[in-house]
């Protein structure tokens, strides 16, 4: 079994009389009835008693109005506030399966005359709680730890490998550079106020560079100065 496990039902053990079967004890549990929370007593001969650890049981067997009823408990759950031993039984049988056949007087069990003082017992926990480990003796803020601190390394290689690429801000200029040449080419017949408006309609980083270019091209013929001192209607000399 882990030592996580052990550790665990380890802490739920809980205080409780040496008691047997054919002891006569009282049972103080809680009984939970929608918000409210009360104490229930159930008195009777305990005909077992199995299991070890956290998980042991007993069952208490009583007399209700000529009928036999029977209950099992766990002997370390948390709702068993205390167990009262009322007396002790005299009987040579771990399960005492023989008193579901028997009614009235042959139902009792033989009582001991004198069995020495009793010990009082405070209720609570056996042992204090620990704090649980698992076979390679860390606990689970350890363990957690450690997963995280494993997991930060790759996520620093992955932003690095994402730093070393270049940002789209780069190919924006980049691309803007070399529409800015070809506008610069292709206005130089169109005037210095052609370079110009190329010059204003091309910002630096944006997409839209070559689209300005070729408008402003568009505007200014070759040979526009020429033409603007020619009268409409003249023939050229």
């Amino acid at each position: 079994m882990s030592s996580v496990i052990e550790s665990i039902e380890r802490a739920q053990l809980r205080r409780v009389p040496n008691f047997a079967p054919g002891d006569r004890v009282k049972v103080h549990f809680q009984v939970i009835e929608g918000t409210r929370r009360r104490v229930q007593v159930f008195e009777g001969v305990v005909i077992k008693r199995q299991g070890h650890g956290a998980r042991e049981t007993f069952t208490v067997r009583k007399q209700s109005f000529g009928v036999g009823v029977e209950r099992t408990f766990p002997v370390h759950s948390p709702k068993i506030e205390r167990i009262e031993l009322a007396s002790r039984g005299d009987v040579r049988r771990a399960k005492l399966y023989y008193l579901r056949a028997r009614v009235g007087k042959r139902a009792r069990v033989r009582e001991r005359r004198y069995t020495g003082p009793e010990v009082e017992l405070e209720p609570g926990l056996l042992h204090e709680p620990e704090e649980a480990t698992d076979a390679e003796g860390m606990t689970a803020e350890e363990a957690v730890a450690a997963e995280a601190g494993g997991e930060q390394p790759s996520e620093a290689a992955g932003s690095g490998e994402q730093g070393e690429r270049p940002g789209p801000s780069e190919e924006a200029t980049a691309a803007a550079e070399g529409a800015a040449e070809g506008a610069a080419e292709a206005s130089a017949d169109g005037g210095g106020s052609s370079r110009e408006d190329a010059g204003d309609a091309a910002p630096d980083g944006s997409a839209d560079a070559e689209a300005a270019a070729a408008a402003a091209g568009a505007e200014a013929p070759d040979g526009g100065a020429d033409q603007g001192d020619t009268p409409a209607g003249a023939e050229p000399e």
